[in-house]
């Protein structure tokens, strides 16, 4: 008996120990980005059993249960890995992760509506870890305006002209669109066709001139002598001309060549001040003589030309008694002041049939 005691003893440790042992051991199956297998572990709990099996997660990495949860036998862990997807979504680009391992399955993921859709990639594509980029195009409702008609198709169009093309319409040489061409259409968006014809016509302008006035102390105060006259210049202008939907459009200019250059008119103004009286001829009725000769007008001109003025002066006799330019363009003043020095040279011959006007 003292002999059998430790014996049992042992025994009875060591049939402790290895339920103890059992006890410990678990079996879990562990399914990593899809791929399950069981396996025997101690782990405690998630944390554990990942790094026991080198299974290293990110931030976009799916663990079911959740990480730190403690583990019994017989319990499933599942490990998905997030991959990144460079979406571009009806026109739009964004970055998003799915932990999808087809593209069919993170369609789904992401919520996307994929009946009817343009896809850049076959469903069935498997994402890599590394992630792919995605253009989907889903189907949109687009009005078509054009010739009188109105058309509505559902399209997944990258551009309104395509959109345009698939609704059976034409666009033409110069043809519009109410929205630009490589714009993306819009669900539920009109786009009006635009029909334009156009050509080019050119036109002979006018440029007028300027006038240029430069004082001149040798004229008398109010008189202007055009030194130069002025010559319109000439430029040809190009303009584009076009109609659309049958309206005329308002000419639109689209180039300019000067074919001549306008002249500048130039004048020159009397700045000298006018004396009024001349020895010998201030009591004669200068009023009465213009009246006759010219009704009065200081502009006045003959029929034929040659004479001027509120006395008829030639332009020969004017330069003659001082002054410049024609006589009908000096003021009233200088011409009264110029017919009383003819006067004075000449007496009243110079006016035959209105001279007897001066005495009375």
């Amino acid at each position: 008996m003292r002999r059998l005691l430790p014996q049992a003893l042992v025994v009875a440790f060591l049939a402790g120990g290895t339920t103890a042992f059992v006890a410990k051991d678990k079996a879990i199956e562990l399914s990593v980005d899809g791929h399950p297998r069981t396996l025997h572990t101690f782990a405690d709990d998630v944390d554990e059993l990942l790094a026991e099996e080198g299974v290293d997660v990110g931030a976009h990495d799916v663990v079911a249960p959740a990480p730190g949860t403690d583990l019994a036998s017989g319990d499933e862990v599942a490990v998905r890995y997030g991959r990144p997807v460079r979406l571009t979504l009806d026109g739009q680009r964004r970055s998003v992760w799915t932990t999808a391992r087809t593209v069919d399955g993170a369609l789904r993921e992401l919520g996307v509506r994929a009946e009817g859709a343009y896809l850049s990639a076959s469903r069935s594509l498997p994402i890599g870890r590394e992630g792919l980029a995605l253009d989907v195009r889903t189907e949109r409702t687009v009005t078509v305006m054009a010739d009188g008609r109105e058309r509505t198709i559902r399209t997944n169009a990258a551009t309104v002209r395509e959109a345009v093309e698939q609704a059976g319409v034409t666009l033409h040489g110069q043809d519009e669109t109410s929205v630009p061409g490589d714009s993306f259409p819009r669900d539920g968006q009109t786009v009006t066709v635009l029909r334009i014809t156009g050509r080019r016509e050119v036109r002979e302008e006018p440029i007028p001139f300027e006038t240029r006035r430069g004082e001149d102390a040798s004229l008398f105060r109010g008189t202007e002598v055009v030194e130069r006259a002025g010559h319109v210049g000439t430029r040809r202008v190009t303009y584009a001309l076009r109609t659309v939907n049958g309206v005329a459009q308002r000419p639109r200019r689209v180039g300019v060549e000067v074919v001549r250059e306008p002249e500048d008119r130039v004048v020159r103004v009397g700045t000298k001040p006018l004396p009024t009286s001349v020895s010998g001829a201030d009591g004669l009725n200068w009023s009465g003589l213009a009246a006759c000769e010219s009704g009065g007008r200081a502009g006045a001109v003959d029929a034929s030309g040659t004479y001027g003025g509120l006395y008829q002066f030639d332009t020969r006799t004017w330069g003659g008694l001082g002054g410049s330019g024609r006589p009908q363009d000096a003021s009233a003043e200088e011409q009264t002041f110029r017919a009383k020095k003819l006067y004075v040279r000449r007496g009243a011959s110079p006016w035959p049939h209105c001279g007897v006007r001066l005495g009375g």
